[in-house]
């Protein structure tokens, strides 16, 4: 297996603006990350698109090659990946997994998403796909719902409040504050989230991230292909562990709907591949769609004890100067969720921490981050783990 690097990085401003095209969207993100890599396009070897929903809401398939036509490169080895809301770290993984193995020396992945152009009973049901359709879709589940019950089920059998999850939403809009790119930038606190209406019993929407528009890009490359790449100055990101768990999609099918068995399993398969701990790990781009997620995530990773989610948010220990802090540029909740696009908006995030780039956001020291993107309720879950290694 050989050392896998990032040598370049883009990303779009999220947006909701329905005029934006998704196919533009991912070939000027592309061509920007491929300027920052310093590398001529016919480098690239393969190109890998992360993409959930464009064959519903957008009546077009085939997005490797239609992206590779607009961004130049036609005739490059290029296919989509999904899976659903993690579609943008599966097409990273797969990467990853073509360099390591000797495939290709350098691979570019971009994650793209439009959805703001169709209605939201239409989106909703194409998000609502990523469940199992026959035993939650099909009954009138939606992510909505079954975020819901997943957080019902947490208060009752932890005795928490609503008011225990805001922290969590007013840590990442805080976060999209100083993020050019996010979506939001509009600081929260309880009271906003107290006021905010109910979406469904209990989810409030500041408990929920938004529908948007964007793309991301990394390039990644082998370690010889990187060194010769990159300025001796310069520091170098590795992708040092990639691992992925599954769930049964329907809650129904679950042992304990509460304990997300492809998170714990996901990610202690990481940290122990890269001969790391959950102490090690500087900061988290843990994936935030619902404020339910995020605690659910920190405790079925291992970084805090079951029923104790919410009070490691609210004692400020995921704030950027914390012990672990986790959606370091606003996340899915500030920055925006484009499904298929966001796992790779959250590596671009890793590595901008990684290399001193993340500006009024930028977390001391950082060495290690850890980047997980979920499919579904928790049903695919994708992480990697990213060191600075000079």
């Amino acid at each position: 297996m050989r050392d896998v690097y990032v040598i370049g990085v883009h990303q779009t401003p999220v947006s909701r603006d329905p005029k934006q095209r998704g196919r533009h969207l991912a070939a000027r993100s592309l061509r920007a990350a491929i300027d920052d890599a310093g590398i001529e396009p016919e480098r690239i070897r393969a190109l890998l698109i992360g993409n959930m929903a464009s064959g519903i809401l957008g009546r077009q398939q085939q997005l490797g090659s239609l992206i590779a036509d607009y961004a130049g490169m036609s005739g490059v080895e290029a296919v989509t990946l999904e899976a659903a809301c993690a579609s943008g770290a599966a097409a990273a993984r797969m990467a990853y997994l073509m360099i390591a193995g000797g495939v290709h020396d350098i691979v570019a992945v971009c994650g793209v998403e439009r959805m703001t152009h169709a209605d939201r009973r239409t989106v909703t049901a194409a998000l609502a796909t990523a469940a199992d359709w026959e035993l939650e879709g099909s009954r009138g589940e939606s992510f909505l719902s079954l975020n819901a019950t997943l957080m019902r089920t947490y208060m009752q059998r932890f005795g928490t409040h609503p008011d225990d999850f805001a922290p969590f939403a007013i840590n990442a809009h805080k976060n999209a504050m100083s993020n050019p790119t996010a979506l939001f930038h509009k600081l929260i606190d309880i009271d906003d989230h107290r006021r905010s209406r109910i979406i469904v019993d209990p989810i409030r929407l500041f408990d929920v991230s938004p529908v948007c528009n964007g793309a991301a890009t990394v390039i990644m490359a082998s370690d010889q292909a990187a060194a010769a790449l990159l300025n001796g100055n310069h520091p170098r990101v590795k992708i040092v562990g990639s691992s992925v768990a599954t769930a049964p999609p329907a809650l129904a099918r679950r042992t304990d709907i509460l304990k997300l068995e492809a998170v714990e399993s996901s990610t202690q398969q990481l940290l122990a591949a890269a001969g790391v701990s959950h102490q090690d790990v500087d900061f988290l781009e843990l994936h935030d769609a619902y404020t339910i997620m995020s605690v659910l995530s920190l405790e079925s990773g291992g970084f805090t004890r079951p029923g104790s989610g919410p009070c490691f948010g609210g004692e400020g220990r995921i704030a950027l100067s914390g012990d672990l802090p986790i959606s370091t540029l606003g996340g899915l909740k500030a920055r925006g969720h484009p499904v298929g696009a966001t796992g790779v908006y959250q590596i671009v995030e890793a590595y901008l921490q990684l290399t001193g780039q993340a500006g009024e956001n930028q977390v001391s020291g950082a060495e290690i981050g850890m980047v997980q993107n979920i499919g579904g309720t928790a049903s695919t879950v994708i992480n990697h783990l990213l060191r600075r290694v000079s």
